[in-house]
């Protein structure tokens, strides 16, 4: 049954170009992109939508690190989507990330690590709803 989860390509993976061999492996995973955009977030924008985390002790470097630069949300559908796309990122730690996963590819350290992926249903329909509109989900 086709599935829609949420990603990021985050502004490290941005920075150092990597945007559109991310976006290969994602195609290559066999997701279809729904929706993508080109976007920074303010600090609060960063801070609404890491809310889950805001009593953690990493939700401030966190948010700074989200609203540094550019980020490319997008919507992608398969099959099992979310559990497919999380073993694609692989590992928040880049050092443990098993091979060829986009963040022992791409991702430099646990807090730089080039991609975020939705971990359920319920975080994946809150995580698209946040970025976008009902109607650019055709």
């Amino acid at each position: 049954m086709s599935q829609r989860t949420f990603s990021i390509i985050k502004p490290d993976a941005v920075k150092a170009g990597n945007a559109g061999a991310i976006l290969a492996e994602i195609s290559k995973a066999g997701f279809k992109l729904l929706a993508i955009k080109k976007i920074v977030l303010t600090k609060a924008q960063a801070e609404g939508f890491y809310y889950v985390h805001a009593e953690r002790g990493f939700f401030g470097e966190l948010t700074d690190f989200m609203s540094s630069g550019v980020i490319y949300p997008m919507v992608l559908e398969k099959d099992n989507a979310i559990a497919d796309f999380r073993k694609l990122m692989g590992a928040t730690d880049p050092s443990k990330a098993d091979a060829g996963t986009l963040r022992k590819l791409f991702a430099t350290s646990i807090g730089e690590n080039a991609v975020h992926g939705s971990d359920a249903e319920d975080t994946a329909a809150f995580e698209i709803g946040y970025f976008f509109a009902g109607y650019e989900l055709k």
